[in-house]
């Protein structure tokens, strides 16, 4: 009796050892770079047999750029008088329109352009006045001519500082008219020179700014645009209105679409490259900032080639392969065959025939990364 169990027990543990042996084989052989499938295994991963199929592939010239506006568009703000920031509601994101007030500043040197003017201004009527007295003497030979030339001399300097005041206080934005009703102010308001949005804010209340110090920038983000580099080697083929498509990489995987508007005419740059302006589509330039980095290509022709999906392709230490079938009678045998690839598309790419994958080669078109991964 204890000789059966012990042989039960034997006969037990070799079934099972047996029956997990078949369990935990892979699911795929690989032998002599070959992969066998099984039927089973085909089907449970939905895989798809097929050849290349023809289809246009564009060609393209690869570049890299920012996005940017022209320097029209882009406005550095400051204020021709130093002084001391009064007020500002103002943030960067902020949109603003031409001829917005921006923020005031205070300063006792607005009053004493002021002063000047007023003073000239009084001025100026009597030395006119007497400009004309002593024109019309020295024209009847009454006074002399120096007398003359020294109303003249006296007028004109007094005239051409009036000028240069009146000037300085429109450059500030303070009304001369009211300086001459005796109405003056220590507080000037600068005005926004464009329409846009607030890219730089340097102004905080109460900090001193000097006339060079830039209060803050503003920029038309409707005239975003591509500026590109293009190698002297690749710019005979660039002509204007060809299409671009292009990603942020930093920030999207996203392609976007544009267009060659402008293609520059002298080389720049020890890297001898061209820059290239391209026109954004409307829709996408609120989605876009200034100087984000771009990678683009653009579509210079069109070729035919042979085009498998992208998931087809296998690639491995930098090396791109396909699986072929070479076989088909229980199960699927496959060989990854080495091939070269040329363009792609967001879905497919260009796979160059040679004596072992043509036209006609049967490859596994789906599923391949289920059974190489």
């Amino acid at each position: 009796m204890k000789k059966n169990i012990i042989a039960l027990l034997v006969g037990i543990v070799l079934f099972s050892c047996k029956d997990n042996t078949a369990e935990t084989s892979p699911s795929e052989i690989k032998k002599d770079n070959e992969i066998v499938v099984t039927q089973s295994q085909f089907a449970a991963s939905s895989m798809q047999i097929g050849t290349a199929n023809e289809q246009e592939f564009d060609v393209t010239v690869k570049t890299t750029g920012k996005i940017d506006v022209p320097p029209q568009n882009r406005a550095k703000v400051s204020s021709f008088i130093g002084g001391y920031i009064k007020s500002t509601t103002l943030l960067v994101g902020d949109k603003v329109t031409k001829g917005q007030a921006l923020l005031t500043l205070e300063n006792t040197e607005f009053l004493d352009i002021q002063k000047d003017y007023l003073e000239v201004a009084e001025q100026i009527n009597y030395l006119k006045s007497e400009y004309n007295r002593q024109k019309t003497l020295y024209d009847e030979k009454i006074t002399s001519q120096k007398n003359y030339l020294k109303a003249e001399s006296e007028y004109r300097r007094a005239f051409g500082m009036y000028q240069s005041l009146k000037a300085k206080l429109n450059l500030v934005h303070i009304s001369p008219s009211n300086v001459e009703k005796g109405k003056l102010t220590s507080v000037i308001t600068v005005y926004s020179p464009i329409s846009g949005d607030i890219v730089v804010m340097n102004a905080n209340v109460g900090m001193y700014v000097a006339p060079s110090e830039v209060l803050l920038e503003i920029i038309e983000t409707d005239h975003l645009h591509l500026e590109l580099d293009v190698f002297e080697k690749d710019i005979l083929k660039v002509r204007e209105e060809q299409k671009i498509k292009f990603t942020v990489p930093e920030a999207s995987k996203e392609v976007f679409n544009a267009s060659v508007h402008l293609v520059g005419k002298s080389i720049e740059g020890a890297n001898r490259v061209i820059n290239v302006h391209g026109h954004l589509d409307d829709n996408i330039k609120q989605r876009l900032l200034t100087g984000m980095f771009v990678e683009a290509n653009i579509i210079t022709a069109a070729q035919t080639g042979l085009a498998i999906p992208i998931g087809a392709l296998v690639t491995e230490n930098n090396k791109n392969y396909v699986l072929v079938l070479e076989k088909k009678t229980n199960d699927y045998v496959f060989k990854k065959q080495l091939v070269k690839i040329g363009a792609k598309t967001e879905t497919e790419v260009e796979i160059i025939p040679d004596a072992k994958v043509t036209a006609t080669t049967r490859i596994l078109l789906k599923g391949a990364y289920d059974i190489t991964e």
